[in-house]
């Protein structure tokens, strides 16, 4: 072949990669399949300081009036008391239900040292001895009703603290058969359990003094016992810790104490949490001007690998899932709020999809910077419309598509409920135009937002806004094969037939 055949055909080759003028060819047919998720791959905590009321993180704008009025000091003058969420708002229900179906995890600190007040009168003023704070029926009762409501299942943690041992130190399941049998009663489930909330950070969740791994191992061990004889179809998971890797500080028990002990823990999902830093309130170094990072939306497969070898190491066959994450630790920064953070969030659930993770639990649904919704009027933050598309859009199937350029990222699964067909999520997280060429026709949805660091976003132009307490119909913009543009700083999900 002459010198200027190899040159026509070296052209030929790269526009079939790159198209005519440099822009990225979307390759759909054939793609590699490199995993598979659960259906209910995206889900949300309701913390179970928000059921009962109790110390949750302050609002920034309310932070410093807060500090003046208790004239407290340290980390907590970074917490307010907050009332129990009202789960059978009718609006609260919309949005959720709006998501598909998902896991509510109802955990968190407070949970480890909650007691279960199985009556129905008046709440007590004071918990028993050994415990710090009370869950009352009707509270709990709302959580079963919610988790029906929204085509939830629910995941829970059951008390650590000194009230579930007897007096020769051994675990008891009082506590935890109180809670079953009124679940049953009233006609709910509860689906997944962990034995308690982070045993990395034992002490900060009120464990027992010296709580060690031989201590979680033998809790664990009868734990499961009983489980196995009262609620065999109740998934145990666990260990549930968090940090290491990534911050470890505070840390108490290491993921080798906890699991490298007799009896062998074992679980039928392997389970952690990531939070790639902590916020302002705490000290935190994370600045906005990073939020788009390649460094920080990295990060998040940073904290996973640690945990996926130690997955490998102690329960090689089990799933793993990230049962508790969100911007930072500490409620989030300020612009966990706005359309900066809405980046991360889908980056982190199509980076963990492709690295075989099968659920990615955020935090929360409705409170502090880091949620959903905002918390005190329950309207929806950009993360929820980014939410709401992936959980329109994103199935099961989860496949390698490769890279366009530096900045923008492409994810794809099948599109949900269609096996055939495809549902891509393209990222220009760059702060300039790009565009793509794709291989067939597809319905458009972009979100964009006219600055970052705001909480209103723009589907295909128009502003995304409730209808009263109702979701609005989401509908795309039909686009033909070929070339479209991709604008700075936006979020496009393509669905394929």
């Amino acid at each position: 072949m002459q010198k200027n055949q190899w040159y026509v055909l070296t052209i030929i080759l790269a526009c079939l990669t790159f198209g005519a003028k440099g822009q990225s060819l979307l390759h759909l047919k054939d793609l590699k399949m490199v995993g598979k998720v659960d259906e209910r791959f995206q889900s949300y905590n309701i913390e179970m300081c928000e059921v009962i009321g109790g110390d949750f993180w302050i609002p920034y704008n309310l932070i410093d009036s807060v500090r003046k009025t208790t004239n407290k000091k340290g980390i907590d003058a970074l917490k307010w008391k907050i009332e129990p969420i009202n789960l059978y708002e009718k609006k609260l229900r919309n949005l959720a239900s709006a998501l598909g179906s998902t896991y509510v995890r109802v955990s968190g600190t407070w949970a480890n040292a909650v007691y279960f007040q199985n009556n129905d009168e008046q709440k007590m003023t004071q918990p028993p001895a050994g415990f710090k704070n009370v869950l009352t029926r009707q509270q709990w009762k709302g959580v079963l009703d919610f988790c029906k409501s929204v085509n939830g299942k629910l995941v829970t943690s059951f008390p650590i603290s000194d009230g579930m041992y007897d007096k020769a130190g051994d675990w008891t399941p009082t506590q935890v058969k109180s809670i079953l049998e009124y679940t049953r009663a009233v006609g709910g489930e509860i689906a997944v359990a962990e034995l308690f909330n982070e045993p990395s950070h034992a002490s900060h969740g009120d464990a027992p003094k010296g709580y060690n791994g031989a201590r979680f191992a033998k809790d664990l061990a009868a734990f499961k016992a009983f489980a196995a004889q009262e609620v065999p179809q109740m998934k145990i998971i666990g260990p549930g810790s968090t940090g290491e890797g990534i911050l470890p500080s505070g840390l108490d028990l290491s993921v080798d104490e906890l699991l490298a002990t007799t009896p062998k823990p074992s679980f039928e999902v392997f389970t952690y949490h990531y939070y790639g830093m902590v916020s302002r309130r705490c000290m935190g170094g994370q600045k906005p001007e990073n939020a788009l990072s390649a460094e920080w939306l990295s990060r998040t497969e940073k904290g996973f690998e640690f945990y996926q070898k130690a997955r490998d190491k102690y329960v090689p066959d089990a799933p793993i899932w990230c049962t508790e994450t969100a911007e930072t630790a500490c409620g989030g920064n300020p612009w966990a709020a706005t359309y900066l953070d809405t980046f991360r969030y889908l980056e982190q659930l199509g980076r963990l999809a492709k690295k075989g993770v099968q659920v990615v639990m955020h935090n929360t649904l409705a409170r502090s910077e880091y949620a959903l919704l905002d918390h005190d009027t329950h309207n929806p933050r950009p993360n929820y419309w980014a939410a709401l598309l992936w959980g329109k859009f994103m199935g099961t199937d989860v496949y390698e598509v490769g890279s366009l350029e530096a900045g923008v990222d492409v994810f794809a699964h099948n599109l949900k409920g269609k096996k055939n067909g495809k549902a891509v999520l393209i990222l220009n997280t760059n702060d300039k135009s790009s565009s793509v060429i794709i291989p067939a026709s597809a319905k458009q949805y972009t979100l964009t937002a006219d600055e970052l660091m705001t909480k209103k976003v723009k589907l295909n132009g128009v502003e995304l806004r409730l209808n009263g307490e109702e979701v609005p119909a989401i509908t795309g913009k039909k686009v033909k094969k070929g070339t479209i543009d991709l604008p700075a700083h936006s979020i496009m999900f393509l669905t394929f037939e």
